[in-house]
């Protein structure tokens, strides 16, 4: 007879639309699943690393697999046990009597309700697996450090490669036995094996024996967790001193205290199994074993090194715990690459500007005037010519060698900015099969500016320049391949089809403006490139409708059977994807390499499980000014290694990716290389000199040695425990109230010590809780190795630190008033970076003054350079451009040497209205020039109508104007000398009307 179920009875149509909406439900699910994998996989087979694609996907699987499988088996066995040990006579009970209805329930399908149990805690254990796929490819391809741990003498890799995989499976299996036992215990009281209530025992002998063996193995669980964490203690926050790793108390308490309890838990696991089945057969005994341990954990794990720590280490912790703060620096600067730094002190004793810096070729020549960020702007607007066209919020520095001159360029690269086409231009058919790449490197010499405050243009040119001087004739940084097809404007939906038709159809992509001044026709052209998928065929149309949702890549003829499908077209992105095991810096940078441009991204191996080593949050040690502003930020990574052990770089018209081997030594890259077939990095030696030229220290990384550095300079332990004599990195010198940090800066210069100008990223620090300046940090490529210099000013330096010098600077009277006169309503003023520069056992600070225009579209110009040297305060000039700043600070030092120090106050030059429009008072000892006359009078009227062109110009806003009137203020001066000399006299230049507000005149 067919025995009735509890459970109604569902209809025929039910059972139907829920299997239906079921079967939709997968199918969709599946075909995004293959359809992200099938053009994941021809996304790969395009840019050549399909072992990695293929090793992630392989391996995520088998972890899914194999996690799944055990955990399912593990809970649906132990579920399935425990309902075959279910007793076959049970009590009569009112307990019993409630609990029969749902056996009733659960009986005819219990196999059924089991199964889904363990697949559904199979399922989520198998997600969790598959995660750590970067886990276990290093655990099984890790090998050693050739380094030890100071106290168990094992090698670091076990600490990096093994230790974070074994705290995942002892996490699985404790997840896996507490589950296991969570749920036997539920069927043990389902089908009566435990019971609340009734005569007799309240757990029958079979669920005694199943419960107390998965309470034993969770104790031996704990065992192994004693042992691993005896391990990680070296890795843990040491709160007593500041550092990480295992301290005093740790190592003479704790220590000793984990092992105890490990074999105390082996102890107590042996006696639950003994007590409880093969002795006394009750949970008595076994539940004081288990009270015995919980006792002994919190007395001998957690009292007894309290006690210690109070009692013994704090009333002398300076003595107790140098040994380990001595670990904690040793490992810190071995981690992050801090023990090549070299320290060296610089006494900055001279205060008084020296006459060497009229002379100097190596530091003064090349400082930096042009700020990146700032530039940006004028960038876009003078090399912009279409308003789809951008730069980015910042640019890069880099430098290149013309005409046999090494300098540093600020570099810019003209792409397409999706976002800025019009509603007409952004059509699907606009936005992804005409607009589709940028055109050329724009760069200007970074210590040179024309025209009333312009970059002086380089290369990168669209068409015909319109003034010849603000520009070089020819491109003198040419690249034969200039089109950008993959830039850092291009964020995610931002393909491109290329490819047309046939031969003989006409281009379709907008190439560049053609024609004077890059008005008229416009150029197409059609991609000739190796990179992007085909999208010929109906399938892979049809295919990529599916991913992009697109019904045009069926519909448009614009997708024709040459066409290819261009898409991750970010450099880092690209990078990234190919390389998910790597750390990529947040700024990516442009250069010409052979004609090529290449967009170079540095990639960073990292661990946070090197003992004793410092740990670091990435995204907070490198967050500064320029984070979000042309810079990426990082993810909230915690690390305590780091390693730039791979060069990148992504062509920027066909989109190739190559990753370069830096760092042969690093452990971490060779077992990524090894688990990827062993050829995916390019070895060093296989890396070209032209790109190995365009190398520079990595930002980020530099910021986290700099960070580090500020504490652990200080390598004695005494005095690292004092902390007396930390760092700070200083505040952004003209917002210091912000809290945002001041950003390095790329310089070629040369430092003492070094015996040639070297590009390299610098950075100043200061004294903790105090401005002056404490130390210089730079970091540069010497013979292609990495190379950190700390020079180090004596404690009680009188030298300023950047905050204090641009408050001094901008304090002074005189150049106050300097700067008022360029600000007003209609403009305001903007400040460069600041340079902290070592020049002639003392400092010389230099920092670029730009006025933008409040009109719309305006940006801004460099107008004057403020120039400090010695402490900061004593010596400060505000010059039209360095070379006239340098004359003006000699002087200084010259009038302070003969015993006359420089006034706190100086009038206003020649030609400059105090502010308020107010006529300047003439000094008692000043007498009136006699009128000039002849070819001499003439020249003076022609400087006059001159001036009056340059004021005009200003108040105008327009700057081209201003420019052109600079230019002829400029010849005016210049034949006006010429009619002196001819006529034999030396009066002053005509003046009457201010001079203009700042024309830096070409320098470099």
């Amino acid at each position: 007879m067919r025995s009735s179920s509890p459970l109604p009875r569902m209809s025929r149509r039910g059972r139907v639309t829920i299997g239906v909406l079921i079967g939709v439900f997968v199918l969709f699910t599946l075909l995004g699943w293959g359809v992200q994998a099938w053009t994941d996989w021809l996304w790969f087979s395009e840019v050549d690393y399909t072992s990695v694609f293929r090793g992630v996907i392989v391996t995520r699987l088998l972890l899914f697999l194999a996690a799944a499988v055990a955990m399912g088996l593990i809970v649906g066995g132990n579920l399935w046990l425990a309902q075959r040990l279910r007793p076959r006579m049970r009590p009569h009970s009112p307990e019993q009597a409630t609990l029969e209805r749902y056996r009733m329930l659960l009986g005819p399908r219990l196999g059924l309700w089991i199964a889904a149990a363990a697949v559904v805690v199979g399922l989520f254990a198998g997600l969790s697996a598959q995660s750590r796929w970067n886990q276990w490819l290093l655990f099984l391809h890790g090998g050693d450090f050739g380094v030890q741990d100071p106290e168990f003498g094992v090698d670091v890799g076990f600490y990096v490669f093994q230790l974070p995989f074994w705290r995942f499976l002892l996490g699985l299996g404790f997840t896996a036995v507490v589950l296991a036992l969570i749920g036997s215990l539920a069927v043990h009281y389902l089908f009566g094996g435990v019971r609340l209530q009734g005569v007799g025992d309240r757990m029958s002998g079979a669920a005694r024996a199943h419960l107390s063996s998965l309470v034993a193995v969770f104790v031996l669980l704990k065992a192994v967790a004693y042992v691993l964490d005896r391990r990680s203690m070296l890795l843990e926050y040491n709160d007593g001193v500041g550092v990480y790793g295992a301290g005093y108390a740790d190592i003479n308490a704790l220590l000793p205290a984990k092992e105890i309890l490990a074999y105390i838990s082996v102890v107590v696991a042996i006696a639950i199994i003994v007590f409880s089945n093969a002795w006394m057969r009750n949970l008595v005994w076994p539940g004081i074993s288990l009270a015995l341990l919980g006792v002994s954990a919190v007395a001998i794990g957690g009292i007894y090194p309290w006690a210690v720590q109070t009692f013994e280490v704090k009333p002398s912790a300076r003595d107790k715990e140098a040994p380990y703060i001595q670990r904690s620096i040793d490992a810190t600067r071995a981690s992050y690459g801090l023990n090549i730094a070299e320290n060296s002190a610089y006494s900055a004793s001279n205060l008084t500007p020296t006459e060497s810096l009229a002379t100097d070729t190596a530091v003064v020549p090349n400082a930096r005037l042009l700020d990146p960020q700032l530039v940006s702007e004028t960038y876009t607007q003078l090399q912009q010519v279409r308003g789809f066209y951008d730069f980015g919020p910042k640019l890069d520095i880099d430098r290149y060698t013309v005409d046999g001159r090494t300098q540093d360029y600020v570099v810019g690269v003209r792409e397409i900015n999706y976002g800025e086409l019009t509603a007409q231009q952004s059509n699907w058919i606009n936005r992804h099969t005409v607009y589709t790449h940028g055109y050329g490197v724009v760069a200007a010499p970074a210590n040179r500016v024309v025209c009333g405050g312009q970059p002086f243009f380089v290369s990168g040119f669209l068409g015909e320049r319109s003034q010849e001087s603000c520009s070089s004739p020819t491109d003198l940084i040419p690249a034969s391949q200039p089109r950008i097809y993959y830039g850092e404007r291009m964020q995610d939906g931002d393909y491109a089809i290329v490819g047309k038709p046939s031969e003989d159809a006409n281009p379709a992509e907008f190439d560049r403006p053609a024609g004077e001044s890059g008005e008229g026709r416009e150029s197409y052209y059609t991609y000739t490139g190796e990179g992007g998928v085909d999208v010929g065929s109906f399938s892979r149309r049809l295919l990529y409708a599916i991913k992009e949702q697109e019904p045009n890549f069926l519909l448009s003829e614009a997708v024709n059977d040459n066409s290819k499908l261009l898409y991750v077209r970010n450099p880092r992105d690209r990078v990234e994807k190919v390389a998910p095991f790597l750390t990529l810096d947040g700024d990516p940078y442009p250069a010409v390499v052979d004609g090529r441009v290449q967009w170079i991204v540095d990639g960073y191996t990292t661990s946070a499980t090197y003992p004793y080593a410092e740990r670091v949050n990435l995204q907070q040690e490198t967050t500064d000014e320029l984070t979000g502003r042309g810079t990426i930020q990082l993810a909230r990574e915690n690390v305590n290694y780091i390693r730039n052990s791979v060069k990148a770089t992504v062509d920027a018209y066909d989109g190739t990716v190559t990753l370069y081997e830096f760092d042969e030594n690093d452990p971490v890259l060779k077992a990524w290389n090894k688990a990827f077939g062993g050829d995916l990095i390019k070895p060093r030696e296989e890396i070209p000199q032209a790109l190995a030229d365009h190398f520079r220290y990595p930002a980020d990384l530099f910021k986290v040695q700099r960070n580090l550095l500020t504490r652990f300079h200080v390598t004695n332990p005494g005095d690292f425990y004092s902390g007396q004599d930390f760092w700070q990195v200083p505040n952004v010198p003209d917002a210091p109230d912000s809290g945002v940090k001041q950003p390095p800066y790329y310089l070629y210069t040369q430092m003492p010590g070094q015996e040639e100008p070297t590009f390299q990223l610098t950075s100043a620090v200061t004294p903790n809780g105090r401005q002056n300046l404490a130390a210089l940090i730079s970091a540069s490529y010497q013979d292609g190795r990495p190379r950190l210099q700390v020079l180090e000013l004596p404690d009680q330096t009188r030298v300023s630190g950047p905050v204090q010098v641009h408050q001094q600077m901008t304090n002074n009277a005189n150049i106050r008033q300097q700067l008022n006169l360029l600000s007003s309503n209609q403009a305001q003023v903007q400040y460069g970076n600041l340079l902290s520069l070592p020049f002639g056992n003392g400092m010389l600070y230099v920092e670029p003054v730009y006025v933008k225009s409040n009109q719309t579209d305006a940006y801004p110009l460099l107008q004057k350079v403020l120039l400090s040297y010695g402490d900061g305060g004593s010596f400060v000039v505000l010059a039209d451009n360095p070379a006239d700043g340098i004359k003006q600070l000699v002087e200084q030092g010259k009038r302070a040497a003969a015993g006359n120090p420089p006034p706190a106050t100086e009038e206003p030059p020649a030609g400059e209205e105090p502010p308020g429009g107010e006529e300047p008072t003439p000094s008692p000892t000043s007498t009136e020039a006699p009128p000039l006359t002849g070819d001499l009078g003439a020249a003076a009227d022609r400087v006059r109508a001159a001036i009056t062109e340059v004021r005009d110009a200003q108040a105008s806003g327009d700057f081209e104007r201003y420019g052109r009137a600079l230019k002829t203020l400029d010849e005016a001066l210049t034949a006006f000398q010429q009619a002196q000399q001819a006529a034999g006299t030396n009066g002053p230049a005509p003046t009457g009307s201010p001079a203009p507000t700042g024309s830096p005149s070409p320098t470099g």
